[in-house]
């Protein structure tokens, strides 16, 4: 089994930047791809970035291209999301789980972890 905890959030202005940690503890953190979701008050969870098992494969919401970047260093079982530029409108909470591969399918998504609350705002 894996588990998965994220980390990282917090309050920020508008135009600032946050880096959100999703460290990993178990099996076989090495063969699971990786994705980023936030959902946002009365909105339903949405997929914001993904990233391959080696980490050669990346994928991003059209909301967020260019300003987020994911990256993962597996000797550190951790899988990062560097935000910046950041709007209003990406205040939600924001949650990583595991898929075999990048899917746009949430189904095929899951060992969901906490989630991590982000809040930009003046």
């Amino acid at each position: 089994q894996l588990q998965l905890v994220e980390s990282g959030g917090g309050l920020v202005q508008p135009g600032g930047s946050l880096r959100l940690s999703c460290a990993a503890s178990g099996l076989r953190f090495d063969s699971y791809a990786i994705g980023w979701f936030r959902q946002a008050p009365g909105n339903e969870r949405e997929g914001v970035s993904c990233i391959s098992s080696s980490g050669r494969f990346t994928n991003y919401a059209d909301s967020v291209k260019g300003r987020f970047t994911i990256s993962r260093d597996n000797a550190k079982n951790t899988v990062y999301l560097q935000m910046n530029s950041l709007k209003p409108e990406d205040t939600a909470v924001y949650y990583c789980a595991r898929s075999p591969i990048c899917t746009a399918l949430l189904k095929g998504f899951g060992s969901w972890g906490q989630g991590t609350q982000v809040t930009v705002s003046s």
